[in-house]
């Protein structure tokens, strides 16, 4: 018994030093990775020091089992909480180079394409750059197996994905023939746009068994995903509901926003209006690309729409 418990023993401490040793090669094996840009980066090693200028970044490195030096800056509490140990350097729009310097990050997660003007400066000090974006489910699934090949959490990467494909698939089979005719808005106070199918809104909507009467608006060339309001088109196709997105203070957007419908009698004509169906969407959910909480997102616009028919 004595030999037979020195045998288990022995097997137990060489799996051990086989899975630790597995480990320590990943780690120094060389990973390469295309992002969406078709850009290749090589790392000599697992990325160790990441920084993210945006939150879903933030959410699927989390999500992987990751960590990171540095975040965006966000009012956002919650997680402004939960991270308050990661320095905030800035967002997609204005990040603080100098800060991010600091921080000696082995790669740098950022947005295409607002942020292919600054490869040049990511590298600069000595740091790669990924770009990736989130325009629809598919995009952020596609995050995520890059990012899980980055830090070399693969199996966990198609673990996030499957949930994903799973919530897509749950919500298809609930949906049913007739659609909820929606406007999807996105802005501020004084600006106003409409989501088109090609935003990440967009495509939820229409994942989730919504009509986007916006869907043929002619494209802004300056946010291709976003289109102009056209108030006599809006009124021909009398949305049942109207959604509202914002990184500002909701409240404020809302309120900004029927005050100048109000300057047009026409709008009292539609459906959305008459029933008081104007929401505002949660900002950590629609605001931004919610990472792993996609799925939070599908569900929660599903359930909105089901409740209109």
């Amino acid at each position: 018994m004595l030999t037979l418990a020195g045998c288990g023993a022995n097997e137990a401490a060489n799996e051990k030093a086989s899975s630790s040793s597995k480990t320590e090669e990943q780690q120094n094996t060389a990973i390469s990775i295309t992002d969406f840009t078709d850009r290749t980066i090589t790392f000599d090693k697992v990325p160790s020091n990441i920084v993210s200028v945006g939150n879903g970044e933030l959410d699927i490195i989390y999500a992987l089992g990751g960590e990171l030096v540095g975040r965006a800056t966000t009012h956002n509490e919650e997680l402004n909480t939960q991270f308050a140990n990661v320095e905030q350097v800035g967002n997609t729009h204005e990040f603080d180079l100098e800060k991010i310097a600091s921080l000696k990050p082995d790669v740098v997660l950022a947005n295409n394409p607002l942020n292919m003007k600054d490869i040049a400066s990511i590298e600069g000090i000595g740091s790669q750059i990924i770009l990736t974006h989130a325009n629809s489910v598919s995009d952020i699934q596609n995050q995520i197996t890059l990012f899980g090949k980055m830090i070399q959490k693969q199996d966990k990467a198609k673990e996030l994905v499957a949930d994903i494909e799973q919530k897509v698939a749950d919500i298809k089979a609930e949906t049913v023939d007739s659609k909820t005719r929606v406007l999807l808005i996105y802005g501020a106070p004084g600006t106003y746009m409409a989501a088109l199918p090609n935003s990440l809104s967009g495509n939820l909507l229409e994942l989730a068994g919504g009509e986007n009467i916006a869907s043929d608006y002619p494209a802004i060339e300056k946010y291709p995903q976003y289109a102009q309001l056209n108030t006599e088109r809006i009124v021909e196709a009398n949305p049942e509901y109207i959604f509202l997105m914002t990184h500002a203070d909701p409240s404020a957007v809302k309120e900004g926003f029927i005050n100048e419908m109000a300057q047009n009698p026409a709008w009292n004509s539609i459906d959305a209006v008459k029933n008081e169906r104007i929401e505002i969407l949660p900002a950590d959910l629609f605001g931004d690309n919610p990472g792993t909480k996609v799925v939070d997102a599908l569900d929660y616009m599903h359930t909105l729409l089901k409740s209109a028919q």
